[in-house]
């Protein structure tokens, strides 16, 4: 049996390399919506962060979100990234 490839993704806040499954999309539609992609497979640009309160926090605070997606990153979303980080700890 040959082994399969393990799909990595870069945090945006960090810079570490992880599997998909440490990490959560956020994407950016062509109408310029940004939201949580929990399935990975939404149209757009994405940006995968860590789901830990420190990464979101530090990506909050640097704008780094907006920056990757050059889009308007709503107080709602990290309100919603830090809830589902809540929920896997």
């Amino acid at each position: 049996m040959s082994n399969r490839k393990i799909p990595l993704r870069k945090c945006v806040a960090t810079g570490e390399m992880k599997t998909k499954k440490e990490l959560v999309r956020v994407v950016r539609s062509k109408e310029g919506d940004v939201s949580v992609d929990l399935t990975g497979k939404k149209n757009g640009r994405g940006a995968y962060i860590t789901l830990e309160k420190e990464c979101i926090l530090q990506a909050k605070k640097k704008d780094i979100l907006a920056n990757h997606l050059k889009a308007k990153i709503e107080e709602s979303l990290y309100d919603e990234l830090l809830q589902l980080a809540e929920k896997e700890n």
